[in-house]
């Protein structure tokens, strides 16, 4: 486990660099789904009308806790510029947990590394600075692995209990980690004590008496079971149907009432899902790897959008690309190399079954580079592990282990490839070539 006075001091690294990005990022104003978030929180949950009741709201397509998180600190401090503040320190605390986490999977050298990553990859400081439930969702997420392996290593309880509020309180900010729930439950049940049943149940039980109370409220202010929330019925329709994005959001939008327009896109995505057999997963591998794993990020596209206002310069595009996308493929290298190389105990079987559980549920809806960002830790984790081999230059890699790497690699390697092109003809670059816009994320319609 690395030593705490050093988790310490990357964390006030992390503070202090996502602080002078905020000063120092050019003014802009939210876009796409940020402005969903902040209309929420600004418009509807602090107004007299509904004064942070939940049962005056009807907000339902997405979790609630990010637009909570946001009102909470516009009605203490008045502005959103002082939410943003309340992001550095939240997005800071990703750097300590993550420091645990590799420690815990691989010692105290990789978690010493993969903290110092986190610290200043440039991603993670752009999102800091806006409005996005990413920041929030991945302080929450990945203290809750920390808390879930130290429930692992420990004989009591305690621990779970605290590792599922933890993660409950992850899915009240983004309902994509709810289906791995069991998962992670059964991992801790077959752990390393005899107390593992227990302690699985116990988390498990935990994180679903978190998420209650919010599924009570939808039980009472819509008169349906709906666990979280209604976006993945949208996301399921879109991701699936031989449609346009317009023709889906008419289609959806053409349905009265939230909850009707949730089972009904729900059973349509069900639909187009069965009406694709047998070649329904290897079309959607092809269609939405190369969308997750995309050499793209939010904040590129934010440049190569003129989002701050003043003409796209291809410079200014062309260094934020270099910025944002290098230390990206950097890292994927390092988790290729770690796939060969990195011992593989029970916290690190975890962790990629979490990568390959998130990668998953975007290949059955849709891929898109901002939604890999709450499992890229894992691949940081991992790159760092890596380096932390190289230094210490470990013995011959067994054949299978090298099968692995290959078999990893190449996958990536596909699936980065088509965007690399696209960046190549990115007219915001200065190339001549027009491209297909694969900057909106495809829910960023609604």
């Amino acid at each position: 486990m690395p030593p705490r006075r050093t988790l310490l001091l990357l964390f006030g690294v992390a503070v202090v660099v996502r602080a002078l990005f905020v000063l120092l990022e050019p003014a802009t104003a939210p876009v796409a789904d940020e402005r969903t978030w902040t209309n929420w929180a600004v418009e509807a949950l602090v107004t007299p009308r509904v004064h942070f009741s939940p049962f005056r709201t009807h907000m339902i397509f997405y979790p609630p806790l990010y637009p909570y998180f946001i009102a909470a600190g516009y009605a203490l401090f008045g502005s959103l510029a002082a939410v943003k503040w309340a992001q550095v320190v939240v997005s800071a605390l990703v750097v300590p947990a993550l420091g645990r986490v590799a420690g815990r999977a691989f010692g105290e050298a990789t978690g010493v590394v993969a903290a110092a990553i986190a610290a200043v990859y440039p991603e993670l400081v752009w999102f800091a600075a806006h409005f996005w439930s990413e920041t929030l969702f991945m302080a929450l997420l990945w203290w809750g692995f920390e808390r879930l392996l130290a429930a692992d290593e420990r004989p009591g309880t305690l621990a779970a209990c605290a590792a599922g509020s933890v993660w409950g309180l992850a899915v009240l900010t983004r309902e994509t980690l709810f289906y791995f729930l069991p998962v992670a439950a059964l991992w801790l049940a077959l752990g390393r004590h005899r107390a593992g049943t227990r302690k699985g149940a116990a988390f498990l039980l935990v994180a679903l008496l978190a998420i209650a109370p919010w599924t009570y409220r939808n039980w009472v202010v819509f008169k349906a079971f709906i666990p979280v929330a209604t976006a993945g019925g949208l996301n399921l329709y879109q991701g699936n149907a031989p449609l346009t994005r317009q023709q889906v959001y008419d289609n959806y939008e053409a349905i009265q009432g939230r909850v009707e327009q949730y089972r009904w896109a729900r059973a349509q995505g069900i639909r187009a899902i069965l009406d694709r057999q047998p070649w329904w997963i290897f079309e959607k591998l092809r269609d939405e790897m190369p969308n997750f794993w995309e050499a793209d990020s939010q904040a590129v596209i934010h440049v190569k959008r003129g989002a701050y206002g003043w003409p796209v310069r291809p410079a200014s595009a062309i260094a934020s690309a270099v910025v944002v996308l290098v230390p990206f493929l950097l890292a994927l290298v390092g988790f290729v190399s770690s796939m060969a190389l990195a011992p593989l105990g029970r916290p690190a079987w975890l962790l990629l079954a979490f990568l390959a559980y998130y990668n998953l549920i975007h290949v059955v809806t849709h891929g898109y580079a901002r939604y890999r960002l709450p499992a890229l830790p894992v691949v940081l984790i991992f790159a760092a592990q890596a380096w932390v081999d190289r230094r210490e230059r470990l013995g011959p890699v067994p054949g299978g282990r090298k099968a692995l790497a290959a078999g990893v690699g190449l996958t990536l390697l596909l699936s980065v490839i088509p965007s690399l092109r696209i960046q190549f003809n990115e007219p915001a670059f200065g190339r001549a070539l027009p491209k297909a816009d694969v900057g909106e994320s495809p829910d960023e319609a609604q």
